[in-house]
């Protein structure tokens, strides 16, 4: 699976001021990323708002992306959710052939067991005719996939390749990293943390702020990938201004608020999601424009 190593990243879905999807703005988005050294793409995750995006936008966003990528980027679509019949139906009912991976987030709302856990991602698992990235986001899921629980599915499921990882935990990062099978991949889901993640043996990044600050993340990652720590962390004390500005207030207000100030895309959440305030929008420019971005 080395093409899901470096810096993948969650694209948003821009929307247009009446609330409809922006395909202009989102194959912008895709093109830039493309241009500037985003590694593989991430259609439908969290930072572009799945949960409130029907079925048939979902299907409109996914041929859109297709076809402005033209297969020049490996692709990785988001199949997930908190009943584990209506994803092996969406995972059933959906082509994969364009995709590298599936990235299924760990069950929401209803709370399961470790055990319970376990189980659905083996049924989604056995259900996905492509490899699969489990998701662990415990501050958003409210249960945390404990590193056990991981690892027993990658030991024993063979298409279960990898997780990313975001339950900013740096010691559940290592231990992870202590006792995974060889091939298996840690992907970083927390910027701020992804640097030391990959200098102790990660994969990479599925970023948020990496969709916007490309070459910057991108060559930050790369650097960590080959241990050149010091030019890495360099870039790292650079970043994490912005990184942090960005998950002030909520994902993905805050890279969207980047992004329209870069001029791809307009800041438009959907509810019950907001906008970024336009406190956090004047501390984003000014971070952009001590980057030289703004």
């Amino acid at each position: 699976m080395n093409h899901l190593i470096g810096m993948g990243v969650a694209l948003v879905t821009p929307f247009k001021h009446n609330g409809e999807v922006d395909f202009e703005a989102l194959s912008k988005i895709v093109e830039f990323n493309i241009q500037n050294g985003t590694d593989y793409l991430v259609i439908s995750g969290t930072t572009g708002e799945s949960v409130t995006i029907t079925k048939e936008e979902k299907s409109e966003i996914i041929n859109s992306i297709i076809k402005t990528n033209a297969g020049r980027l490996p692709l990785v679509i988001g199949i997930g959710g908190n009943n584990t019949k209506e994803v092996i139906l969406e995972l059933k009912n959906t082509d994969l052939s364009p995709f590298a991976a599936v990235l299924s987030v760990s069950p929401y709302y209803n709370k399961p067991t470790q055990e319970g856990l376990y189980q659905h991602f083996k049924a989604v698992a056995a259900a996905s005719s492509i490899p699969v990235i489990l998701y662990n986001v415990p501050g958003r899921t409210s249960k945390n996939m404990e590193p056990e629980t991981t690892l027993r599915l990658a030991r024993d499921i063979n298409n279960i390749v990898a997780v990313k990882e975001a339950g900013n935990n740096l010691q559940q990062y290592f231990t992870l990293l202590e006792n995974k099978p060889k091939d298996f991949l840690i992907i970083s889901g927390d910027d701020d943390l992804v640097l030391d993640v990959v200098l102790k043996g990660g994969a990479g990044v599925i970023s948020v702020i990496g969709q916007a600050l490309v070459k910057d993340f991108s060559k930050m990652i790369h650097l960590g990938l080959k241990n050149e720590w010091q030019a890495a962390k360099d870039l790292e004390t650079k970043l994490i201004p912005i990184i942090n500005l960005i998950f002030e207030e909520n994902n993905p207000a805050g890279i969207k608020a980047v992004l329209s100030q870069m001029k791809l895309c307009n800041d438009i959440v959907r509810l019950p999601l907001v906008s970024a305030t336009e406190g956090l929008k004047s501390k984003i420019e000014k971070a952009l424009h001590d980057l030289n971005l703004s």
